[in-house]
Order: C-alpha cells, then structure tokens, then sequence
C-alpha cells in the first residue's frame, strides 16, 4: 500500500475583497459575487514567490516525521509560476531542506493539475520500489490581467504532501486520469498574463474532464457517490465544483467543506489540493475522500483515498491557519505582484 505520510500547507496572510477590485473597475460587487461565489483571495507578499511557499508547505509537511532525509529520493514541484524559466524550482527546495544529493527531482507544468499529474508520478515510483519516500508541492503565485475576470480569483498558495508506505495518514486506493487537447486557458514564452478561452472553459474543458476521470475512477473500484465523505474538485470559481458535484450525484454537504475558494480564491496548482487538505479536518478513520483536479490543455487527475487512524496524530489545523489574515487595498496588491 502507498500513500500520503503527511502533509503541509502555507496560507499567505494578506487577502483582497473582491468588492476591492470591482470598486477600482466601476463593477457591481454584488454581481461578481453572485457570477463568481468567492468573497476574497490570498495574496502573497512582494517578497514571496511559489518556491519561498513551497518550502513553508514543505516544511510543515516534513516538520515531526521521524525519517532521515537521504531517505527522500523524489522532490518533484508543480506550479504554473516557476521563480525561472529555466532553472528547476525543485532542486532549490530541496537544498533548502537539506535533502541528500542522491535524489530524482524535476519541475512539472500542467496548467492547475501540475502537482496532481506528480502525485501520481511519485506513487508510482514508491509502489515500483525506486524509493521509499517521495515530497510533492504545489504551488503558485497567481495573476491575471488587470480588469480581466481571472484577476478576481487569481490567487496565491502552497500545499505539500510526503509521500511513502509505511504509517500512512491516507492508502491510495487508486486513481485515473483523462486528458485531451482542449486549449482553453494558455500563456506563451515571454507573454506575462495568460489568456482563456470565456465560456468554452466550461463545458468541453472543465466540466468534461473532470466528470470523465470521475466517472472512471469510480466504475474501475464498484463505487458510487454515496461511499464517499468528502469530495473535492478543482475550484476555479466558486460555482463549477458545485455543478460538477450534483450533476454526478453528489450532495452539497459532501463537497461544501472543500470549498475554500470562497475566501482564498484559485492558487492554481494548489487550488484543489488546497481544498482537499481543508476536509482533513474533519475526515475520520476509515473515511473514502474523493479528489479531482482539472488543468487546462486539459486534463484531470481523480484519486479515491482511505483515511487511518494516523491522521489524529498528523492533523494540521487547517482552519486556525486560515484565520490569520490582513486585508489590503488594490494599489498595494498590484505592488505585490509587482505589476506596479
């Protein structure tokens, strides 16, 4: 069996009412609520960036966990923001953990399901006997253009997990993914801010990929919607894992505890991962949590998990983390992103 030893996360603690941004523009914030169902996003500071996140994600990942870390043998990074171009992220983190220098690591790019398409990566590689323990992080310090709808829940964050097989706080129990060549979200070489393709998004890309590895996930182990106690999907508003949800059969009540993109927006990479470690609050021994990320170009990745009992022992308040906030207007969130 393999599976997630433990697991991190990094809040930023700066937030940006969408009021805020709708005012600047001459919007109605009442309609952006309703259109989008996200209140506010995280902000990340002028001085952060996803590997700066991804290394305070990590670091509450690894922070109790009684292994030598030469035993880590993969470090792999998924984010849409890369500090380079060129240059592994990956790599970084790791010397900054002070991992050995026997390792695989490398950076992925999948639009926001990068760091699922690792997850599965690093699963792989432990249940084949490559390695025993493998760290997977996302994260991302999301922009959009100014005055473009993304700009609303453009987000930033960091979530990481530790993965191995033996003191499992979730087993794997399996996963599936479906992919195709649906451009519905993209950024060339050297463009700053990535372009989208407005309500396409949603049926042929969102909606189809992530109801299809569900579908499959679901059929491959005899299981239906009613097994499971929490579900998540990648949030990239308020309103679609929602949709998706209930059209599958799905209760509200199953997914309403994921859906942190309501106060913290889309952090990309971590955005459904973001909301899968929220659940874990609450999730119980014995529990089925379902999660499905979605990127664009476009693609999602489905994984049915099994909570044990060791999840008592590792918990992270992932709620009292996310009370530590501080609001700030939008002149100083474009000089956070260095937009100005």
């Amino acid at each position: 069996m393999v599976g997630i030893v433990s697991y991190g996360f990094y809040i930023p603690k700066y937030r940006l009412k969408t009021e805020e941004i709708a005012r600047v523009w001459g919007k109605n914030p009442n309609e952006i609520l309703r259109s989008l169902k996200v209140v506010e996003k995280s902000v990340s500071n002028i001085d952060e960036d996803s590997l700066t996140m991804g290394y305070e994600s990590s670091s509450m990942a690894l922070e109790g966990i009684d292994v030598d870390r030469k035993e880590i043998k993969a470090v792999f990074f998924g984010s849409e923001s890369h500090p380079y171009a060129v240059n592994p992220t990956s790599t970084i983190l790791a010397e900054f953990l002070g991992i050995e220098k026997n390792y695989l690591a490398y950076d992925t790019e999948f639009a926001c399901k990068a760091a699922t398409g690792a997850l599965i990566s690093g699963f792989g590689l432990i249940k084949s006997g490559f390695c025993d323990y493998g760290l997977i992080t996302a994260s991302d310090k999301a922009t959009g253009r100014p005055h473009d709808a993304l700009e609303y829940t453009a987000a930033s964050g960091s979530v990481s997990f530790f993965l191995g097989k033996k003191d499992l706080i979730l087993e794997l129990v399996d996963c599936q993914s479906f992919s195709s060549d649906t451009p519905d979200f993209w950024r060339r070489e050297g463009i700053r801010y990535p372009s989208h393709g407005g309500r396409f998004t949603g049926k042929p890309a969102y909606f189809h990929h992530v109801t299809e590895a569900t579908r499959l996930v679901l059929e491959k182990n005899n299981l239906e919607p009613k097994d499971f106690s929490q579900v998540i999907f990648h949030m990239p508003n308020g309103k679609f894992p929602v949709q998706a949800a209930l059209s599958m059969g799905f209760e509200k009540k199953q997914i309403e505890r994921s859906l942190v993109i309501r106060n913290l927006g889309n952090s990309y990479t971590a955005s459904a991962l973001m909301g899968f470690v929220a659940t874990l609050d609450t999730s119980k021994k014995d529990d089925l949590v379902l999660l499905t990320s979605y990127g664009s170009g476009a693609g999602s990745d489905s994984f049915v998990f099994r909570v044990t009992e060791n999840l008592d022992k590792r918990r992270r308040n992932f709620s009292e983390a996310n009370a530590d906030k501080s609001y700030i207007d939008y002149p100083r969130y474009l000089k956070f992103m260095d937009i100005i």
